[in-house]
């Protein structure tokens, strides 16, 4: 019984999974059929390409094909290079945006000259754009285009899907300046639109990465005397990650205290924090943003749920953090709950070098070093 009503839970999380997929592409047809297309700035990616050719030939229908098509491509190599389920619900969302751009009724918001509401529509069209991209990437798929592309790049060279998108702009805005050009033949008309695309990438770009945090890092340190019990907490939550423990020397009152280290993503991060506080709460922990890491950090994949269903173990001595790599006095703890039966340590996963870790020292009974 107990398996039949997991399996029901997992069931219900699948099937509303797929309809906040198909909500966000609805709110994504929605901000390009009203706010975005009107307006005439040139989208990015293959889709900047359909807007360009249908802006140039007055053709909204010509929009829906050349995207159709676009994007028929792009999941193929989705399908092919990507996770299975990012690649079946990024499906999803595309099919829900092409139903959608067809059958929308024809709504008009605000007045797309510039010397009206242009502006308008662009920032909220930019807003609108960025949040759907955002649902479907935080339901591990996405609405199709570049955020395919920049879902493969991003895991590939570990950053922000949105800043992916800001270069997948520059071609896409070249060629759209080229056939505003063509069609006006004269500069003004494509300045300006070039200002108004700058707008909306960026709009987009900056709500996205606002919105989904799967691939900004944050460095966790925590103060703690009970060392283990935080380190099984946290690779209790989150079984891809490791930490560090080092030992320290409170400035005031030259008690001994152990500093657990760990790097996360932001998206890991709240659910880190309340394994931390469930664990120890008495300790004194904080996080700061990090800027760069290098690039064995492991981060899941957008297809992969994060948490204790993701499936992967951290190495010993090789952690995905690369804390352990960069002090080599620091010493790594191991987790039996993490283990199998009979199993002394989590599995190693084959591609990473492994080395023993220290065992941890009695955690001590002195109370956390504070001033005052």
């Amino acid at each position: 019984m107990t398996s039949s009503r997991s399996s029901r839970r997992l069931d219900g999380g699948i099937a509303m999974d797929y309809m906040v997929v198909m909500g966000g592409g609805l709110l994504y047809a929605a901000a390009l059929k009203y706010f975005v297309l009107p307006s005439s700035v040139i989208l990015t990616g293959s889709e900047g390409i359909a807007a360009a050719l249908s802006y140039y030939f007055d053709a909204y229908w010509l929009f829906i094909v050349l995207y159709s098509v676009f994007q028929a491509a792009l999941l193929i190599f989705a399908t092919l290079r990507m996770p299975p389920t990012f690649a079946r619900r990024s499906l999803v969302t595309v099919v829900t945006v092409v139903v959608a751009l067809m059958l929308l009724p024809d709504l008009r918001f605000a007045a797309p000259e510039p010397e009206n509401e242009r502006i308008l529509l662009v920032l909220f069209g930019g807003l609108l754009a960025g949040t759907a991209k955002a649902i479907a990437f935080r339901r591990r798929g996405s609405t199709g285009d570049e955020d395919i592309l920049g879902a493969y790049f991003a895991m590939k060279y570990l950053k922000p899907v949105g800043s992916i998108a800001v270069i997948a702009a520059v071609i896409s805005t070249g060629f759209g300046m080229l056939m505003a050009l063509l069609k006006h033949g004269e500069l003004e008309p494509v300045v300006n639109t070039l200002m108004y695309t700058c707008i909306y990438i960026f709009a987009s770009a900056e709500t996205l990465n606002n919105l989904y945090h799967r691939f900004s890092l944050t460095a966790v340190d925590v103060i703690t005397r009970r060392s283990m019990r935080v380190g099984q907490a946290i690779m209790s939550a989150l079984p891809h990650r490791t930490f560090i423990v080092q030992e320290g020397r409170g400035g005031h009152s030259s008690q001994t205290f152990e500093l657990v280290r760990t790097v996360v993503t932001k998206e890991e991060l709240p659910s880190l924090l309340r394994a931390i506080n469930r664990a120890d709460p008495d300790s004194f922990h904080y996080h700061s943003e990090l800027q760069g890491i290098s690039r064995q950090y492991y981060i899941p994949p957008i297809g992969q749920a994060l948490g204790p269903s993701s499936g992967r173990r951290p190495s010993v001595g090789a952690a995905p953090s690369g804390l352990e790599a960069a002090d080599p006095t620091a010493r790594s703890a191991v987790d039996p709950v993490a283990c199998g039966p009979g199993e002394t340590e989590p599995d190693v996963e084959p591609d990473r070098p492994r080395t023993e870790g220290g065992s941890d020292a009695a955690n001590g009974s002195t109370p956390l070093d504070r001033p005052g």
